[in-house]
């Protein structure tokens, strides 16, 4: 849990430069990292979910799929979303992607994997109709798409018709330049994805035929007839088609063959002409591919696995102390700027107290660090033969910055003791008070722009803001006395400020902090209260505890959320503040998106196994049909589905006594026409 509690400090700060490192990175073309931090950033933020899934509601993940399409362009939607890929960067990550893929099909047997070299370009997306192109669109945000047709008419790689296809077929690959092309053109761009990039862009496409740009092509979006029965045979068409496809593509059977195949290209991938940063293994049959359908914001069928991260050497200079949001102490060690892939660093985390012991981190230390797991570098190992005879062992304080005892503690879910110290005052600290703040402000919360972290801190040494409410009641002809503040920013400022107090229920919950309390679990709960003023009710002692009783049926919401609610409100500073917030807020009650299909407006349940399919299986398709998934049985419960495998008698005994309609596992298949 503390490490939760890390996560959730690091997890906000990674979303923070993540949003930050993805604009440069797909909208501007202009990356300001390198690549493989930008990959082991997404992979921190995603393996993090994996592990601790109330992070979901610190920020939806499918929000990091590519970027918004740039305004240069007319946005077409894509009809079948084009999605981000799952990372993995060792074999247990691999072993842990065929587990859950077995799991979800209800199978023990190793699946066929397509392997695919993953090209580090520009992701691209061609509509053919009646055998002839009729536009083309980069990836944008995923759903909508720029339509840059024109620029992608310059690939000769591309076919304009296609013989012996389909009516209607969108052929999806990656638009890149050869190192050999890009030396020729180097002194214009940073690196060759920054160059095909730049070129897709180009309003006019005489531009872009200068650029030698290439196209492979790796698979299908829409298609009016499914010819295809494996991704091996969409490559083999591909071929036909006269599209390039990449002469490494392979199908493996087994993880022994797939850490050989990963071993060797990362072997072949400097003397390649392109650049190569992992390679993608799909499920090839395409049946279990629609079986196993997507997240939302990845396939649960491909994953991308990546090439070894970059290490490097360094000293520390001195470790410090920092007060997340949440009240977590976090050791940062600052160290002698060094280049990290690309990228000079000067901080790496420590984690925690734990981590400082286990590896005995002293100051002075000579440290390997690599920057494959944190937002910030981590430290791998300390080179003790280079320690000096005097270092001493970092004492880690019992203190928060704030003065006040810290406290580790015990997980509800786990039942251990945090590893992370937390100071647990809330608005009351006034470090933990600024971070929240900067949370408030952020994308996912109130989304004000212009008032970033360093504005934050500028504005709270200086007396501006102390407290949300602040944050709406700024004096601007104060604002306009600083340094930097002309009448334009200013304008921009209070009009980002007064558009932000119109604000859903949920992005409001999500906004105010509560630890544990990520995006999905806000929404959850603003799917419960519907409004702020049934939402208030957590502000009165009597009514709060009834109200979290409530909440323990909801699925998404346990014990630690439950908990976390229960100490931010009986913290009385935290109470007066955020009520004081709604009185400046315009808080729009909760509006929620029923899918329709044969369950709308259902609450079901499962209990026993199924024969046919997994339970999370079953779960996704009774939410692709509307039906909503409830935790334990009551009055709400529409539906119980008896699986024939160890069902729960007393479940069923209670929905009887309630008389919620039972339903064998042979009568949902029926229902779903499966």
């Amino acid at each position: 849990m503390t490490e939760i509690k890390k996560v959730e400090k690091l997890y906000k700060d990674k979303i923070s430069k993540f949003l930050k490192f993805n604009k440069a990175y797909f909208e501007k073309d202009r990356p300001i990292v390198s690549d493989l931090e930008f990959d082991n950033l997404k992979k921190e933020l995603l393996d993090l979910v994996k592990k601790y899934p109330h992070l979901k509601q610190i920020k939806n993940l499918n929000n990091l799929i590519g970027s918004k399409p740039s305004s240069k362009f007319k946005k077409i939607k894509h009809t079948k979303p084009m999605l981000s890929l799952s990372n993995a960067f060792d074999k247990e990550n691999m072993l842990d992607f065929q587990k859950k893929i077995n799991n979800f099909l209800n199978t023990n047997s190793e699946l066929a994997l397509s392997s695919e070299p993953k090209i580090d370009g520009i992701s691209a997306s061609l509509r053919y109709e009646k055998r002839k192109l009729v536009y083309g669109l980069s990836r944008g945000d995923g759903l909508f798409g720029e339509d840059i047709t024109e620029n992608l008419l310059t690939i000769k790689d591309i076919p304009r018709e296609l013989k012996n296809a389909p009516d209607i077929i969108e052929i999806r690959g990656e638009v890149y330049i050869g190192k050999k092309d890009f030396e020729k053109i180097k002194d214009k761009f940073a690196n060759p994805r920054n160059a095909a990039g730049g070129s897709l862009r180009q309003k006019d496409s005489k531009v872009t035929k200068k650029i030698p740009l290439k196209f492979f092509a790796y698979g299908i979006g829409e298609v009016s007839n499914q010819i295809f029965k494996t991704q091996s045979d969409i490559l083999i068409e591909l071929k036909n088609w006269n599209f390039q496809i990449n002469p490494y593509c392979k199908i493996v059977n087994s993880i022994a063959e797939i850490e050989k195949s990963h071993l060797e290209l990362e072997n072949l991938r400097s003397s390649l002409d392109y650049d190569v940063d992992g390679i993608v293994y799909k499920v090839n049959n395409l049946k279990l591919q629609e079986r196993l359908g997507s997240t939302s914001n990845s396939p649960r069928w491909a994953i991308a696995y990546k090439f070894s991260s970059v290490k490097a050497f360094s000293k520390i200079k001195n470790i410090i102390i920092q007060v997340g949001r949440t009240g977590a102490i976090t050791p940062v060690a600052k160290i002698e700027p060094v280049t990290v892939g690309g990228v000079v660093v000067s901080n790496a985390t420590l984690h925690n107290e734990d981590e400082i012991n286990r590896k005995d981190i002293r100051v002075g230390d000579t440290i390997t660090i690599q920057r494959a797991g944190d937002v910030i570098p981590q430290v791998l190992s300390v080179n003790k033969s280079k320690r000096s005879k005097n270092s001493k062992k970092f004492i880690f304080p019992n203190k928060c910055l704030c003065g006040y005892p810290t406290k580790k503690e015990m997980s509800l879910t786990t039942k251990k003791i945090d590893a992370v110290r937390r100071c647990l005052r809330g608005y009351e600290c006034d470090f933990t008070a600024r971070e929240k703040l900067k949370h408030i402000v952020s994308k996912d919360a109130f989304d004000i722009d212009g008032l970033g972290k360093k504005v934050i801190d500028n504005f709270w040494d200086i007396g501006f803001i102390k407290t949300p409410k602040d944050i709406f009641c700024l004096d601007y002809n104060k604002i306009s006395k600083l340094e930097g503040w002309g009448d334009l920013s200013i304008k921009n400022l209070k009009k980002a400020i007064n558009d932000s107090k119109n604000i859903n229920l949920e992005r409001f919950i999500f906004s105010i902090g509560i630890r544990h309390i990520g995006q999905e679990n806000a929404k959850i709960l603003a799917g419960y209260f519907k409004t702020c003023k049934k939402f208030s009710d957590l502000f009165n002692n009597k009514k709060r505890q009834e109200v979290l009783k409530n909440l323990s049926d909801l699925i998404g919401i346990g014990d630690t959320q439950i908990k976390s609610i229960e100490d931010f409100f009986s913290n009385k500073k935290n109470t007066q503040i955020i009520h004081s917030l709604i009185e400046v807020l315009n808080i729009k009650d909760f509006e929620k998106i029923v899918k329709s299909g044969k369950l709308s407006n259902k609450n079901i349940m499962f209990t026993g196994g199924f024969e046919k399919m997994s339970r999370s299986e079953a779960k996704s398709l009774a939410e692709e049909n509307g039906a909503k998934i409830l935790g334990s049985v009551s009055k709400k419960l529409n539906y119980l589905i008896i699986g024939n495998s160890k069902p729960t008698k007393k479940k069923i005994e209670k929905a009887k006594e309630l008389k919620v309609s039972l339903m064998t596992e042979e009568n949902w298949y029926d229902l779903l026409d499966r």
